[in-house]
């Protein structure tokens, strides 16, 4: 079945002709006002809109977490938002930015996550990426980061470029992970169309290691602030028929810029990687009893040596990054704050 739809695709692209090519290269990646793209999902009053209707605060608190999602779904696009998270102690709580079709398809959706992971005050916040296709919740493919910056100074970008060939998550323009699809992925390369969501909600269970350290209400409620809010895609409505304007659609997407991995956008990933990445499913050999999943890509075996055989990497890590605190930093990130010392200062980082 994948194979047929994927087979009509390209089919359908072929078709398409130059000078549609051409027109759909000025695919709009504007943000759009929360009304105008958005709608709300749970939480009440703990969705809360900026007056000019361009930004939304999302809390958590002891009753319940909040969030939105997209008024359409899409098939294929660019979609990304400009997040700042809550501060101090916030071990236990996650924000997550991601396209899903869970409550179309509850047994078999499709879903590219950005997961963002509280910590206890004075500790790093982690980023986790995830791609799900078909229900293949099983089949995890899980990468977690630290970040060069402390998240909850100023809003950074986290946005998701899904193709029909690739998927590819960026940070403030940068990309940090690669998905692309090969046919030994089949139904797992996530292929239904999928709404965007925006979430704040408690993951004591899982999300500070392991579930060792829990939300504390004490310091609620929390607080995540999401604006430039873009949604670049295809409407699922339009298909990839439909008289070319869904197949349009499609290749506009796929020869957009941010579709395209140049060997500047590579060579900027690997160094993001080396630097930030704390934990890879492609170099997991435990958890799938030695089996590599079909995307991953180290044939030689050369980033190997890098983690250890549970997929963790051997050079960066919580306890050797440390900290620098010189009082010209804590100057900076006090100005940076708006006079507030920070518990994280910028650039503080020992990513070498």
């Amino acid at each position: 079945m994948a194979a047929t739809c994927a087979a009509a695709l390209v089919v359908a692209l072929m078709m398409v002709s130059w000078a549609a090519v051409l027109a759909a290269a000025s695919l709009d990646t504007s943000p759009v006002p929360f009304q105008a793209g958005f709608m709300p999902l749970f939480g009440g009053d703990n969705l809360v809109r900026s007056p000019d209707g361009r930004s939304v605060r999302l809390k958590l608190d002891r009753r319940t977490g909040s969030g939105f999602v997209s008024k359409s779904a899409y098939h294929h696009g660019y979609f990304s938002a400009s997040i700042k998270l809550p501060d101090d102690h916030t071990a236990g709580v996650v924000v997550a930015f991601y396209l899903s079709n869970g409550d179309v398809f509850p047994r078999n959706h499709d879903e590219v996550d950005f997961e963002l992971l509280g910590n206890r005050r004075g500790h790093e916040w982690r980023v986790q990426t995830n791609i799900y296709g078909n229900g293949s919740t099983s089949r995890g493919r899980e990468e977690r980061y630290l970040l060069p910056f402390d998240p909850t100074l100023r809003h950074h970008a986290y946005a998701v470029a899904w193709t029909p060939t690739a998927i590819v998550f960026y940070i403030d323009g940068t990309p940090i992970r690669e998905v692309v699809r090969v046919p030994a992925m089949a139904g797992d390369f996530p292929s239904k169309p999928m709404s965007v969501y925006a979430t704040i909600w408690d993951g004591s269970a899982w999300a500070t290691e392991g579930g060792r350290y829990k939300v504390d209400y004490a310091h609620a409620p929390f607080a995540a602030d999401f604006s430039k809010l873009v949604l670049s895609g295809c409407p699922a409505a339009v298909g990839v028929g439909g008289g070319g304007g869904g197949a349009r659609c499609a290749v506009a997407v796929m020869t957009a810029e941010f579709a395209v991995m140049t060997p500047a956008k590579r060579a900027a990933m690997r160094r993001f990687r080396r630097r930030h990445l704390l934990y890879t499913v492609c170099h997991d050999r435990v958890r799938y009893n030695g089996t590599v999943l079909p995307e991953c890509d180290d044939a030689d075996g050369s980033e190997r040596d890098d983690f250890h055989r549970w997929g963790e990497s051997k050079r960066v890590s919580h306890s050797r990054r440390g900290y620098r605190q010189p009082q010209q930093l804590q100057r900076e990130d006090k100005d940076a704050a708006g006079g507030r010392p920070s518990t994280w200062p910028i650039g503080s980082l020992r990513a070498d």
